[in-house]
């Protein structure tokens, strides 16, 4: 359990910065160089690479180089943990306010 949280933390704080949110849905749209991935940041390459780093870190992305290109590609099934993780909370949070309003309602009634 604490490792599958401390797992979470990561993607949570890999996903929290605007600038992998926008290398994430690039490459949800098919895998890039870190070149075209760069281009599209406003920042030195070093700074960039720091993002990069953070991603494949977290296993969100994978990346592979060939001669002088180094590509990344999304991994999807890595985002599927945070997806899961909200189907739970949302799952919790409902049937706590099901009972909440099944509550209210019958305080109503015995009023």
């Amino acid at each position: 359990m604490a490792q599958c949280l401390a797992e979470l933390d990561g993607l949570f704080l890999a996903l929290s910065d605007p600038t992998r949110r926008a290398v994430i849905q690039r490459l949800g749209r098919g895998p890039a160089s870190v070149g075209e991935l760069a281009g599209e940041a406003t920042m030195t390459l070093p700074s960039f690479m720091k993002h990069v780093r953070m991603l494949e870190s977290n296993g969100i992305i994978r990346t592979a180089k060939s001669g002088r290109v180094r590509t990344c590609v999304l991994n999807r099934e890595r985002l599927a943990a945070v997806d899961d993780w909200l189907a739970e909370q949302q799952r919790v949070w409902t049937e706590r306010t099901d009972r909440l309003e099944q509550f209210v309602t019958d305080s109503k009634e015995q009023q």
